[in-house]
């Protein structure tokens, strides 16, 4: 899985850990907070390499996947790296644009594509893309991230008709779960009164959706919304 080593990624590998899976654990700036993240999943029973990597490079996703060795084949793919840059349509980069694509959208389709590729025919596969909800309502000061998340929705859907029947693929578009780096818990607290079920979700509730969806052998082409019932108003 991409984005491992911390925060809700951290939490959907040691949910899969704990649920009996081995790991291939992708990080990129985050090797510590990798490496205690492998060790509480080896406690937990799974066998776990490291692979770091910058997914907004375009040749990244082939060594990821390469970086399975002995644990291939790998059956999983859980895409949850991402960024969240601060621009606007009238002050993004073309530098912002190019790798915000690339880590949120460009990196999730090629790591599906090499998954794909690797694997054995006789094989079923599964891959979760953690996308966010607030596509249907646009952030405006997050341009280039709201961008690449709708269209990772997008590719959940032509993925599942694609890879079907033999690789399932589908979302989980998550809502107000962890403050966002730079912000306390008083900002989702203040969030958290404009969401129907009145209190943010943290880490669980998204580890458990990804698993029912690795799990329910009848879903493809599903974006499960873990967002308290935002989306209601």
């Amino acid at each position: 899985m991409t984005g491992g080593a911390r925060r809700i990624g951290q939490a959907i590998a040691l949910a899969l850990a704990e649920a009996g899976a081995n790991l291939l654990l992708h990080y990129n700036r985050s090797a510590s907070d990798a490496e205690e993240t492998a060790a509480r999943a080896a406690d937990l029973g799974a066998d776990v390499r490291l692979v770091g990597a910058d997914l907004s490079d375009p040749e990244a996703a082939a060594g990821i996947v390469a970086g399975a060795g002995d644990l291939s084949p790998v059956q999983i793919l859980v895409n949850s790296a991402a960024m969240f840059p601060d621009d606007t349509l009238l002050d993004m980069t073309s530098e912002q644009w190019e790798r915000t694509l690339g880590v949120n959208l460009r990196g999730p389709v090629f790591l599906t594509q090499a998954f794909a590729n690797a694997l054995p025919e006789e094989a079923e596969g599964a891959v979760v893309n953690v996308t966010d909800w607030r596509v249907q309502r646009p952030y405006p000061e997050h341009f280039s991230y709201t961008v690449a998340k709708g269209a990772l929705n997008a590719f959940t859907e032509a993925a599942a008709n694609s890879l079907a029947p033999r690789i399932r693929v589908n979302g989980v578009a998550l809502g107000a779960m962890l403050p966002p780096p730079g912000r306390d818990s008083a900002y989702l607290q203040e969030l958290a009164q404009e969401i129907p079920l009145q209190r943010v979700g943290g880490t669980e509730p998204v580890a458990s959706a990804v698993l029912f969806l690795i799990r329910n052998h009848f879903a493809t082409g599903e974006i499960v919304r873990v967002d308290g019932g935002a989306h209601l108003r």
